[in-house]
């Protein structure tokens, strides 16, 4: 197949990207020679040249790179790792940017609109006959909840996020200003040059091991920085959006919110100790001052601009009396107000509602009691304006608070709780007091429990329960802190209670009875949203089962009732992947949907699913408009709830341009799967046959070698660094969720972590090639290829392989693979031999002739970023070699393979 000739917008497109990529490097290699010296800047070109001439097939380049590599001091193997480092990063920023100045060059008239973005969206459903009714019956609907995760590879220090936003600024403004004026680019390059030194002489990381409250810091920058920020201008390419499918008058009276925010940071206790009522306290405490905050500062700005006098506009009783009773509500504050503004009602009142919000943070009197109270005021407005004669001045940015007080409350984000079920189990078992608890099945484990809670609560077991155990203290504590802060921010503050591993009836009850014993129980129902998490494909292939003794349970079904007939249940992607593969995880993800949504639909209950996708395909990650679209028919429903992981956060919510091209993407593919979702978009009844034995023969390749390969823990010690990695200072959870050294109870993160550092991204693709090729010999090649061209979630499997497979360099992989001596003689080249035959099935179900011929953009990038990545590669397999030759001592060799990890991670644009 020959590639599509790129269009001349392309072309300008690309030019520019280059232009932007050549200026920063071009400035990092001043910032290099000035600070490092010029002999760390002619190492670095050195060995960026000889990578280049050894990528195009000079071996003689190879052997004189590695020769190079090989013995330089930790002092000069660390400055070199910082200069690609370094460099990455800012070509990271200008990818970002560029994707920017993609996004507004299609938002031109006459250029078609963006694929994905809301324009394209409503044009296609309007092209498919639906009428503006249907879709705002559907909007009504919408349910978008991004979900933000701590990322142990990924908590940037606050600065550098702030430098890498003010070097975007700088790189925007030579977007505006394709033509600037000699002193313009001067300007705008001595900015660049100023951060790009600060950053140099800044380590990217803390030297501690970054706290829960860090954590924390890191999610909230993005949301307040950015999401708060670019809201308003998300709802106004919704309006544009549907007046150009439907015309004028079409975009009016949004509903809102569309779309709310969660986070797990400060409420995840699943493995970490450091997590627990404390953080979840501090953490809604902190996430309400800083939206206070926000409102207090953005209701100043509204009372400067609306200077409209009474006598030049009408202006309603309503507002007059509300300026009356605030008056008198604040009566110090009150004697404040200018005596200017006597004429302007809408500034006295707006400096009132901002006074209000003070006492609100400070907590004393006159504070608002709600969200809805701050609502009715600015309602209280909004009326007046729209009124006749009401001159409507001001009125989109009184909206745009609005949106956002209804988007974030008083709580800016949903916390959602996690923990174990066999910490659960544990503790139910203590205050039933029963010593063989934990040794029951879980049909006796249930009837315990359902007894229990039809029984009147005895606070006695509660009292035994903490005496002498503080696993049940930490845990019920939790649970009370739920109570307390409920009180204080509203319902709305937290999301569900996530429970882990589960896999049966008396997981979701034994939660319960600790939510009882911890106060959360009124007028006989728990008030507490349970969520199951299936997590591996065994406890995916049997959800059906365990959901529907959920939904058979009286005592549960009951609780259910009392929530409004709503359950959330949450997919796990990561663990799913990593015991059994790729190709069986997205496939019992697959048909999980389809079998609990028709259990659902008989039992009466309204189902939800949370998607807990990583980072990387390996971890579930995927293209989010391409993975919405190739989940079954009917799975989404107008809901969708996903995480979003802290090692892409940056990348999807850095910028502001780069965030609402993010929620445009999630919300426009909820609203376009559920629009058209009909029979005809299911997959032919002889795939789903071809899926099954893809999936079972891919499964049985993978755990053939990953669980049963005699040497293949060894090769995962010896041939990856993940003895570094667990070293790392990167986050506060430990690396493991339970004791022991197997595969199985290392977390998904560090696993797929160490397969990206070595590149071999074997989580991402290993086992499919065999599935692909059982299956075409049972059911013939040409069957598959017609799977590929007409089923989006075959076709979106493949163009994640496409991928994965991409990135992957078997050459740099064999140099890993030395490190493990004779047992990697043994495993690579088993690894060696799928990974062609996957490529080759790839490239031959996809139509292409290198692999991702049909995302030339994307392969761009990846064979542009190849060679700066291939020395800090050559660079760690040399330093992991001494290091381990220390016996893991050198303390710096270590601090040097650091540095290696996470300029591996950049280049990568991957981690975990």
């Amino acid at each position: 197949m020959s590639k599509a000739p790129q269009t001349p917008a392309q072309l300008t497109a690309d030019r520019a990207l280059r232009s932007d990529v050549r200026l920063l490097g071009d400035l990092l290699g001043q910032v290099i020679s000035d600070l490092g010296g010029p002999p760390l800047l002619a190492r670095v070109e050195g060995a960026r040249q000889l990578a280049r001439d050894r990528r195009a097939g000079n071996d003689e380049a190879g052997q004189e790179l590695q020769n190079r590599l090989a013995g330089l001091s930790p002092a000069a193997a660390r400055e070199l790792t910082r200069a690609f480092s370094s460099f990455f990063s800012l070509a990271n920023l200008a990818e970002q940017v560029h994707r920017i100045r993609r996004r507004r060059e299609q938002s031109l008239e006459g250029v078609p609109p963006q694929p994905g973005s809301l324009s394209a969206v409503l044009r296609e459903l309007a092209g498919q006959g639906l009428v503006l009714s249907q879709i705002r019956e559907i909007l009504g609907q919408l349910e978008v909840m991004p979900v933000f995760t701590a990322h142990p590879t990924r908590a940037m220090r606050r600065t550098l996020l702030v430098k890498s936003q003010r070097m975007a600024r700088s790189l925007q403004i030579r977007l505006d200003q394709p033509e600037p004026t000699p002193r313009e680019a001067a300007r705008i390059q001595a900015e660049l040059r100023r951060q790009i030194e600060l950053a140099w002489q800044t380590e990217e990381q803390p030297t501690a091991r970054p706290t829960v409250a860090d954590e924390v810091e890191y999610v909230l920058f993005h949301l307040i920085e950015v999401v708060y920020v670019i809201l308003p201008g998300f709802y106004a390419s919704l309006s544009r959006a549907l007046e150009e499918a439907y015309g004028p008058g079409a975009g009016a009276d949004l509903p809102c919110p569309l779309i709310r925010f969660g986070t797990w940071v400060g409420g995840d206790m699943d493995g970490n100790p450091n997590v627990g009522a404390h953080t979840v306290r501090a953490t809604l405490e902190r996430q309400r001052q800083l939206i206070l905050g926000r409102y207090r500062d953005e209701l100043a700005e509204l009372a400067e601009e609306f200077s409209q006098s009474e006598h030049r506009v009408s202006v309603s009783r309503a507002v007059h009396a509300r300026v009356t009773a605030y008056r008198e509500l604040l009566p110090e504050r009150a004697g404040n107000l200018p005596r200017r503004s006597a004429d302007m009602p809408y500034r006295l009142l707006l400096t009132l509602m901002q006074y209000r919000m003070e006492a609100t943070m400070a907590e004393t009197a006159g504070a608002y009691e709600s969200a809805e109270t701050l609502l009715e005021d600015l309602a209280l407005i909004r009326t007046s304006l729209l009124a006749p004669g009401g001159g409507r001045g001001g009125l989109q940015v009184l909206l745009a608070l609005e949106q956002r007080v209804r988007t974030f409350g008083f709580h800016l984000a949903t916390l959602d709780l996690r923990q174990d079920s066999e910490l659960h189990r544990r503790v139910a078992g203590r205050l039933l007091d029963r010593p063989g608890f934990m040794d029951l099945d879980p049909t006796q484990r249930a009837d315990e429990l359902r007894a229990a809670l039809e029984a009147p609560l005895d606070e006695t077991a509660t009292t035994r329960a903490e005496s002498d155990d503080p696993e049940s203290v930490r845990c019920l504590d939790v649970l009370r802190t739920i109570k307390d802060m409920r009180t204080r921010h509203g319902a709305r503050a937290f999301g569900p209670y996530i429970i882990s591993m589960a896999q049966g009836a008396d997981d979701l009850l034994a939660l319960l009875l600790l939510a009882r014993h911890a106060g959360l129980e009124r007028e006989a129902r728990i008030e507490l949203d349970v969520s199951p998490l299936f997590e591996t494909v065994d406890d995916l292939l049997n959800a059906r089962s365990t959901v529907s003794s959920m939904f058979a349970d009286p005592v549960y079904r009951e609780h259910l009732r009392g929530r409004g007939n709503r359950q959330l249940i949450m997919l796990g992607y990561s663990d799913s992947s990593k015991i059994s593969g790729i190709a069986a995880s997205r496939w019992a993800l697959y048909q999980v949907q389809e079998e609990l949504g028709e259990l659902a639909d008989e039992a009466g209950v309204e189902l939800s699913f949370f998607h807990g996708r990583g980072g990387t395909v390996g971890r579930g990650g995927s293209k989010p408009r391409s993975a919405i679209l190739a989940d079954p028919c009917g799975a989404l429903r107008g809901h969708l709830r996903l995480t979003e992981q802290g090692e892409i956060v940056h990348a999807k919510y850095g910028l502001r341009g780069l965030a609402e091209r993010t929620l445009e993407l999630l919300s426009g593919a909820v609203l376009q799967t559920t629009a058209l979702c009909s029979p005809r978009s299911r997959p032919e009844p002889q795939w789903t046959g071809i899926m099954d034995l893809v999936a079972s023969a891919g499964r049985a390749d993978y755990q053939e070698l990953v669980h049963h390969h005699p040497q293949f823990h060894d090769y995962f010690r010896e041939a990856t660094p993940i003895d570094v990695i667990e070293r790392l200072e990167i986050g506060s959870r430990p690396p493991s969720r339970r004791s022991g050294r197997g595969v199985e109870n290392l977390r998904a993160i560090p696993w797929g972590f160490s397969w990206t550092q070595n590149r071999h991204l074997l989580p991402g693709w290993y086992g499919v090639g065999r599935g692909l090729q059982t299956a075409a010999e049972r059911f013939g090649a040409d069957e598959l290829a017609r799977m590929a061209a007409r089923w989006p979630f075959f076709a979106n499997l493949l163009a994640d392989l496409a991928m994965v497979l991409a990135k992957a360099d078997l050459e740099i992989a064999s140099r890993y693979a030395e490190l493990a001596g004779p047992v990697g003689e043994s495993v690579f080249p088993v690894i060696r031999e799928r990974w062609l035959e996957t490529r080759d099935w790839v490239l031959r179900l996809r139509g292409e002739d290198e692999l991702l011929d049909l995302e030339p953009a994307l392969q761009r990038s990846i064979r542009l970023r190849n060679p700066y990545v291939d020395p800090m590669s050559l660079l760690q397999v040399d330093l992991l070699s001494r290091w381990r030759a220390s016996g893991r001592e050198d303390r710096e060799l270590e601090t040097a393979l650091f540095e290696t990890v996470r300029g591996i991670s950049q280049g990568m644009q991957n981690t975990g």
